[in-house]
């Protein structure tokens, strides 16, 4: 199901409208992109609205970037 990681934003339910006030069932479907996002200091695959991804509110993996553990 298309939901986002960090929001929650899912598919929502409305209506078509014609000018003749015919009237039928249709979906909202939100715009989820897949992304390699750092979760919890490790890179994982996770789909994420690009509301969430324009505002910054994920932080993007960097491919090839070994990550060093500190002691």
């Amino acid at each position: 199901m298309a939901k986002c990681f960090v929001c929650g934003k899912q598919r929502m339910a409305g209506q078509n409208v014609s000018h003749a006030n015919n009237v039928t069932k249709r979906l909202f479907k939100p715009n989820i992109q897949n992304v390699r996002a750092l979760v919890d200091g490790r890179p994982k695959q996770v789909t994420v609205c690009t509301r969430c991804l324009r505002s910054g509110k994920v932080e993007k993996a960097v491919r090839g970037m070994r990550t060093t553990a500190t002691a």
